[in-house]
C-alpha cells in the first residue's frame, strides 16, 4: 500500500484542495492522509473567506502523520502564508520521499490564496520539492518571466529547474495558453541522471468544452503523486495524470454541480472502460 500525504487548503465543495486530494489518491489505488494549511469558505461561485491555520499546528499535522504511517510521496497545494511555507521547508528538510508541488496562488475564479510575493516568500519550499506543477499563470509569477507561448513556457520552466536545483521534474500544465486553440498542450521538463541536462516532451490532446474544471490542479497534482508512487517513473506519471485529467473531463461535462464553475466527478473515474 503506497501512502500520499497531501498538505493543503480545505474546501467545503468538496472540489478542490484536500478533499479533491483525497478523491484523486483513493481512486487510484493508494491511501491518502491528510493536514490542512487554511480553511476556506468557498463552493463553485467563488472563495469569500480564507482562514489560515497557525502554522505550528500545520506543523503538528504533519509530524503526526510521518511519525506513524511514513508517506512515499508528499504533494503540497495551498500554503496560504508565509508562515507556513518556512514552516513546512523547515519540518520537511529531511524528508527522503518525493515532493510534489502545486504552487496554488489563485482560486479557480481568480482570488487570491497567498498572502504574499510567491516568487520571494515560496523560495526555501521550492528549494526542497523534487516536482513543481505550475498553470501558466503560476509558471509566470514563479519565473517572472513573460509566459505566452509554448517556448516561453518551456523556457521558464528550465529557468526554475535551474535555479532549485532539487527540482527533478516539473510539469507545466496547459489549459490556459492558448484557452481560443482547440487543443491543450502540457509540457513535461525532466532532469538527467547527472542533473545536467533537462529534456523536455509534451502531450497533445483536444480542449474539453465544459465548466467543471474546479479542481483540476489539485486532482493532476495528486494524480502524478499516485502514479508515479507505482511506476518511479516521471514520464509515465505525467502521461497518466493527464490522462487521468482529460478522462474525468470529459466524464464530467454533462453533469451540473453548483451554480457556477463545476467540479471534477472523481468517482467516474471508476467507470470502465479506462
Amino acid at each position: 500500500m503506497k501512502i500520499i500525504l497531501t498538505i493543503a487548503g480545505s474546501d467545503p465543495s468538496g472540489g478542490a484542495g484536500i478533499q479533491a486530494d483525497l478523491k484523486t489518491i483513493t481512486t487510484l489505488g493508494c491511501y491518502g492522509a491528510a493536514a490542512i494549511t487554511a480553511i476556506t469558505c468557498q463552493n463553485t461561485l467563488g472563495v469569500s473567506h480564507c482562514h489560515p491555520l497557525p502554522p505550528q499546528l500545520v506543523a503538528d499535522q504533519v509530524a503526526a502523520v510521518l511519525s506513524d504511517m511514513p508517506p512515499s510521496h508528499i504533494k503540497i497545494g495551498m500554503t496560504a502564508t508565509a508562515e507556513i511555507i518556512t514552516t513546512l521547508a523547515e519540518i520537511l528538510k529531511d524528508f527522503a520521499g518525493e515532493i510534489i508541488f502545486d504552487p496554488v496562488l489563485k482560486s479557480s475564479t481568480g482570488q487570491p490564496l497567498l498572502d504574499a510575493d510567491a516568487a520571494a516568500v515560496l523560495a526555501p519550499l521550492l528549494a526542497r520539492v523534487s516536482v513543481l506543477t505550475p498553470n501558466i499563470s503560476e509558471l509566470a509569477s514563479l519565473s517572472q518571466l513573460s509566459v505566452t507561448s509554448e517556448t516561453q513556457a518551456e523556457q521558464a520552466g528550465r529557468v526554475l529547474m535551474k535555479r532549485y536545483a532539487n527540482i527533478r521534474a516539473l510539469c507545466i500544465k496547459g489549459g490556459h495558453l492558448n484557452e481560443k486553440g482547440q487543443e491543450v498542450v502540457d509540457i513535461l521538463l525532466e532532469k538527467s541522471g547527472s542533473g545536467q541536462t533537462v529534456h523536455s516532451s509534451m502531450t497533445r490532446h483536444p480542449r474539453r468544452q465544459t465548466t467543471n474544471t474546479h479542481g483540476t490542479g489539485c486532482t493532476f497534482a495528486s494524480a502524478f503523486a499516485a502514479y508515479h508512487s507505482r511506476t518511479a517513473s516521471y514520464q509515465q506519471a505525467f502521461e497518466a495524470a493527464v490522462s487521468y485529467v482529460d478522462t474525468l473531463l470529459a466524464r464530467s461535462q454533462k453533469e451540473k454541480i453548483g451554480q457556477g464553475q463545476g467540479p471534477l466527478l472523481h468517482y467516474k473515474w471508476l467507470d470502465s472502460p479506462k
